[in-house]
């Protein structure tokens, strides 16, 4: 509970932990909105260790809750090492705490954003997806049952490293702040790499059109494969880029327009799979 002093006497306990990690995996978008994003949720997931801090219907829990319920967005997967550190703080400096919570989780919401996003949201679903699938597709039971443990294991990093943020407290942010941006930059780039593989291993479409001039047959996949093997899913991956740059474009309408496509050229005897 709170103090005069206005610290904090209470001490989280692995109970507080349990219940903090299962509001993130379950509730962290719960209230997700564009005024605040994830602010609602972030609020929701330490809302009850903040009441056993400062105690119900006091000044200072009011205090606190409307600074948690501003603006905030970063990763899922990275979310509670944020939670951690600002659990840490507050327990020790209770509500004078307020303004360097605010200005850590303002830091460090963007730089964990990329990084999670970059890793968990694309590199390890796309890679790891796409091997799970092709097992899968191949009749092979151990893609699903690798596509499951891949996602255990996320949960379960998601899990451990809140006690772990909550250990280190403000030192976490002093030792991780210069590798932050190389982590980001390292794991942007290996996506890109990652993502121009997959575009030419997993976008099988070929040109099945086959010319006749006279007695001479042209194949036209043939000539594409001599100016660039791959050429086309390329084509077909830049061309999707493109479109969702326009303007009023959504991912929707841009998966309509492909299986549209798709369908007319394939009716026409122009593209197929490989």
């Amino acid at each position: 509970m709170a103090t005069n002093s206005n610290k904090t006497n209470y001490k989280l306990t692995d109970k507080d932990f349990k219940q903090m990690n299962i509001r993130s995996l379950l509730f962290n978008q719960v209230g997700w909105n564009y005024e605040r994003m994830q602010g609602s949720g972030y609020l929701y997931l330490i809302l009850p260790q903040l009441r056993k801090m400062y105690g119900d219907h006091t000044p200072e829990l009011k205090k606190m809750m409307k600074m948690q319920n501003q603006f905030f967005n970063t990763s899922n997967f990275f979310n509670t090492i944020i939670s951690g550190i600002d659990m840490a703080i507050e327990e020790k400096e209770g509500v004078n705490s307020l303004e360097t919570v605010a200005g850590i989780k303002a830091g460090l919401m963007g730089p964990f954003a990329a990084i999670g996003d970059s890793i968990f949201a694309a590199l390890v679903p796309a890679i790891m997806g796409a091997i799970a699938a092709n097992m899968a597709v191949q009749g092979n039971v151990v893609g699903a049952i690798l596509w499951m443990l891949v996602n255990f294991v996320i949960m379960w990093f998601r899990w451990i490293q809140l006690k772990f943020a909550y250990k280190q407290g403000v030192s976490l942010v002093n030792e991780m702040q210069g590798q932050l941006n190389a982590l980001t930059d390292a794991a942007t780039l290996l996506g890109v790499y990652v993502v121009g593989a997959l575009a030419a291993t997993m976008v099988n479409t070929h040109v099945i059109f086959v010319a006749h001039l006279g007695k001479m047959t042209v194949n036209l996949q043939d000539k594409i494969d001599m100016i660039m093997p791959k050429l086309v899913p390329a084509l077909i991956v830049g061309a999707i880029y493109w479109m969702l740059g326009r303007k009023r474009m959504t991912s929707t309408k841009a998966i309509f327009i492909v299986i549209i496509v798709a369908v007319v050229l394939s009716a026409l005897g122009i593209i197929g799979k490989a």
